[in-house]
């Protein structure tokens, strides 16, 4: 069946973007963040391409569940961490590692009554403020944890930062600095570094890093392109153009009628809107690949379709494919346009679009 509106993704390419991770921190462990579908790509399929990772990262306890139905062996990091004893129960059966970051999980666990042994990470606010026991939490949190029963099978310390993607920023090093005699001299694995930090701030590296975007392709990096990085994009969002129509000039396309057409203009009309991920924000002139070159959208994006001005590509045609970002047009170019984030962009593909892997 020919899908109108595709993901196709790159297993080479996720290979290789691991293989420049494993380069830049050749000391660490990877810790694979595979969350939201990872990040659009395919949450299984994604953890089958990367089978030599060291273990994986998720948000939700559903994730994870996913990955072990599928067959996936790998340790799994649960980044939010459970919030009931049926969740740690679950968790327990799944196997799975969890990341205490409230004395509320540290009270679940001193109440646990079953005989599986749980990898533990103990995570420390340095500053993010959003997830993490406070550094004066810490010792006494580390303590409770170190007093559970069963023994935790391991206790490991992460931190999140806030501002790695600001290559200047000084707030990498103070959160480094509030960390550091938190863990000086316990022999306690830590992981510190995201995407933008593995590439950036080799301070950061420790025992564990945890790519994310990354490992898609991806820059982290305000201003740049994955390609800059040494990375490959892993994901091309690819369309059809449903028809072409024409049209007089002065005319106006789609809704709102924000945009008019200046001379007698070939619009091409393709299947994909919000109701497939793309964001509405997505502005008249944004850039769209087709046979021939570049074209930009005209007219607001609706629910099932964009138009797009083509009158400077008049080989194109109705069945052909479109590229809305890949590897010839850069997400990172579209998410500027968009005035958003690629993260939104990749993790915004739903259901509705195909995955296809190549």
């Amino acid at each position: 069946m020919i899908r109108l509106i595709r993901a196709r993704i790159d297993t080479h390419a996720l290979r290789s973007n691991l293989a420049v991770i494993r380069a830049a921190a050749p000391r660490s462990r990877v810790l694979a963040v595979i969350k939201a579908n990872a990040y659009g790509h395919g949450l299984v399929p994604v953890a089958l391409a990367l089978s030599t990772v060291d273990a994986f990262a998720v948000a939700r306890i559903e994730e994870a569940g996913a990955l072990r139905t599928a067959g996936i062996t790998q340790p799994i990091v649960l980044l939010e961490g459970i919030l009931n004893v049926g969740q740690l129960a679950e968790a327990a059966h799944l196997q799975l590692e969890l990341v205490i970051h409230d004395p509320m999980h540290i009270a679940l666990l001193e109440q646990y009554r079953g005989s599986q042994r749980l990898a533990l990470w103990l995570k420390v606010d340095t500053g993010m403020n959003r997830l993490g026991v406070r550094p004066s939490q810490f010792q006494e949190s580390w303590d409770r944890l170190q007093a559970l029963e069963p023994a935790p099978l391991a206790l490991r310390v992460l931190t999140h930062l806030a501002c790695a993607d600001e290559r200047g920023s000084p707030v990498t090093a103070e959160q480094l600095a509030r960390l550091a005699p938190l863990v000086r001299g316990r022999g306690a694995e830590v992981s510190i570094a995201n995407s933008a930090a593995i590439l950036a701030h080799p301070a950061t590296h420790a025992d564990w890093v945890r790519p994310g975007l990354a490992l898609y392709g991806v820059s982290p990096f305000a201003g740049e392109i994955g390609r800059s990085l040494g990375l490959v994009p892993a994901m091309t969002l690819e369309s059809t153009i449903i028809a072409v129509r024409t049209v007089e000039r002065g005319d106006c396309v789609g809704y709102g009628a924000t945009w008019r057409a200046a001379r007698p203009s070939r619009i091409a009309i393709l299947a994909g809107g919000y109701g497939d991920g793309l964001l509405r924000s997505l502005p008249n002139g944004a850039p769209v690949l087709l046979k021939g070159g570049r074209a930009p959208l005209a007219g607001r994006v609706s629910m099932d379709m964009i138009a797009v001005d083509v009158t400077e590509l008049p080989l194109v045609a109705p069945g052909e494919r479109a590229e809305l970002w890949g590897g010839g047009l850069p997400v990172e170019e579209v998410a500027e346009a968009a005035g958003t984030i690629p993260y939104e962009l990749l993790c915004g593909v739903n259901q509705r679009v195909s995955i296809e892997l190549v």
